[in-house]
């Protein structure tokens, strides 16, 4: 009884509303198929990069036919990237960008739609994109009209009287924003990881609470039963359940629990999800992480990469340490494939794909693999109790999103600022729609996404050549101009820079702004973006907001609240502290 029950449950049958929307799939035609299309490109041997952009996969690049959008694509192609080019106008974006340069291995791709509609960001445009590059921006124009390429705007020296024209800077430079990470997080990954099993969060919902099976939600993308050596004749058992008090500091943990017999040929018990439908593309991550409370004895990890039931299953084994807390990180590239515990060699021992897993198993067994015994095997009672099972970014990630926002973001209603010593855009925010206002909420919104990121705040962009002299500076509080050809080079450089991870800084050209600049010295050596970016000793956090009406300059919020005796207690509303008159 107990087999079939196993069986049923990890094979079960599809419901008629999954038949239905699978025949609906079958019979629809495929509303996706053109919404990625590719540009013919000449590779030509000679181009070569500004930028190393030491980084795999598709980049994509959003208001890729902006000032500074197409110059990173360019830069990009020049590289020999694959790279993904988010318009909203094909025609446009064909005529713009289909002559460009590209180095042998390079590639574009052209994606049509509308930041601010998301349903027109499609699954499959953001299929195997790792890096993003977002230029977009509300468009400015000056109200006494420009030319056809914008030469007015584009020029950055003169001031021209502007306006919005179009979509809004909330619609824009936030909803935009929003709609871009909900669309492509899963691709680029997040802090913390896409959670398979996580007691918190689980405890928190109510999910799993007295169930040994089908354990899941909360946060959790799985649902686990029991997969015990039943199947094979055996009459080990187990299960797993969320148990109030089992976890770190009285939480709760899943447990996962039973009792392992060698009789009747048996010898093992696990815990494994349902087929995940679709599959979990894991891809972004260096592999899997356990916060578990350890027994002394070594389990198995299995990933499965297919659906069947009996198939190849990709596996790594790792020691609990007893009655001790631990965090134990189990890489992809450690695990190897193995058939009915029998490891595979030759052709059949490919690497483990984690762009499609169909299912995980954590086993504790007698044997290891090939018919070796497992050194730290008890048969009997045993408990293992997880707070967390996640996959984890790789350490040292650079950024995987680079946002190209504005420098002057935090400035609007400063405490003691002049507005009128301040560049246009500061003083005119109110008149363009709360341009900066809404750019800084872009800008947090991705800073707290959770995916690897850069935020670049450009002074006044001008159409001078590059190679200026420049400054990087945080705290937002820089004035001046910048070429947008280094804007364009500092953004590809930060897809292979981690001292820039979670950062937000400005950038400046030294050369005055009423200066004209005419370019390097034919001399002039390139310029090494590495080193400038790990000289800069940029740091995490710090933004230059104005928080409870302190400006944080160049300290992170924290920082800057407790030097002003600002309260920073959990859920305390920031309070001033006493002073001295007081």
């Amino acid at each position: 009884m107990r087999f079939v029950k196993t069986v049923a449950y990890f094979n079960e049958l599809p419901s008629p509303d999954k038949l239905l929307q699978g025949l609906v799939r079958q019979l629809s035609p495929q509303a996706g198929a053109d919404s990625v299309v590719p540009v013919e490109l000449q590779p030509q041997a000679s181009t070569s990069a500004a930028v190393e952009v030491p980084i795999t996969g598709i980049v994509m690049v959003t208001g890729a036919t902006g000032g500074v959008g197409r110059r990173v694509v360019a830069r990009l192609l020049a590289a020999g990237k694959h790279v993904r080019a988010l318009v909203r106008d094909l025609d446009k974006a064909k005529g713009m960008l289909s002559d460009l340069p590209v180095a042998p291995g390079g590639k574009l791709e052209l994606a049509a739609a509308d930041v601010t509609q998301r349903q027109t960001l499609l699954p499959e445009m953001f299929e195997g994109v790792r890096a993003v590059v977002c230029c977009t921006a509300v468009k400015v124009v000056p109200k006494e009209g420009d030319t056809v390429d914008r030469a007015k705007y584009y020029q950055g020296i003169k001031f021209y009287d502007p306006e919005i024209q179009g979509d809004t800077p909330e619609s824009v430079e936030y909803i935009g924003m929003e709609n871009l990470l909900d669309a492509v997080a899963d691709s680029l990954g997040v802090e913390g990881g896409v959670r398979l099993l996580d007691a918190a969060s689980a405890s928190a919902s109510g999910a799993g609470s007295g169930s040994g099976s089908g354990a899941g939600g909360g946060g959790a993308v799985a649902r686990w039963g029991p997969l015990d050596d039943v199947v094979m004749g055996g009459v080990s058992s187990s299960g797993i359940e969320l148990v109030s008090g089992a976890g770190e500091a009285g939480g709760a943990a899943w447990v996962f629990s039973g009792n392992v017999s060698t009789d009747n040929f048996g010898g093992f018990a696990s815990v494994r999800t349902r087929n995940l439908d679709p599959p979990l593309d894991l891809s972004p991550y260096e592999g899997i992480q356990l916060r578990l409370f350890g027994d002394g004895q070594r389990y198995k990890f299995i990933i499965r990469p297919d659906s069947n039931w009996d198939g190849i299953a990709y596996c790594t084994s790792f020691d609990t340490t007893p009655n001790t807390w631990q965090t134990i990180r189990l890489p992809f590239a450690d695990f190897f494939p193995v058939f009915r515990a029998k490891r595979l060699s030759g052709a059949a021992a490919t690497p483990l794909d984690p762009s499609a897993i169909s299912s995980i198993q954590i086993m504790l067994s007698k044997f290891e693999y090939d018919g070796d015994l497992n050194p730290a095997f008890r048969r009997g009672p045993f408990r293992l109790p997880f707070t967390s099972i996640a996959s984890y970014l790789p350490a040292g990630v650079p950024p995987r999103f680079v946002h190209v926002s504005s420098a002057g973001v935090t400035r609007p209603n400063r405490p003691g600022i002049d507005v009128n010593l301040e560049p246009p855009a500061v003083k005119l925010n109110d008149t363009l729609g709360g341009i900066l206002t809404w750019k800084l909420a872009g800008e947090d919104a991705l800073r707290h996404s959770g995916v690897p990121f850069a935020v670049v705040r450009p002074t006044a962009l001008t159409e001078e050549p590059g190679g200026m002299p420049l400054e990087l500076d945080q705290g937002d509080s820089v004035k001046g101009k910048i070429s947008r050809e280094d804007v364009a080079d500092l953004c590809v450089a930060l897809l292979g820079c981690p001292a820039a991870t979670n950062t937000t800084f400005e950038v400046k050209s030294t050369v005055p702004f009423s200066q004209p600049w005419t370019g390097p010295e034919p001399s002039a050596p390139r310029r090494d973006w590495f080193a400038t970016l790990s000289q800069a000793r940029l740091r995490p956090g710090v933004t230059g907001r104005t928080v409870a009406g302190v400006y944080t300059g160049r300290k992170t919020e924290v920082e800057a609240l407790e030097a002003a005796g600002v309260s920073t207690s959990p859920g305390a509303a920031p309070k001033p502290a006493a002073t001295a008159a007081a």
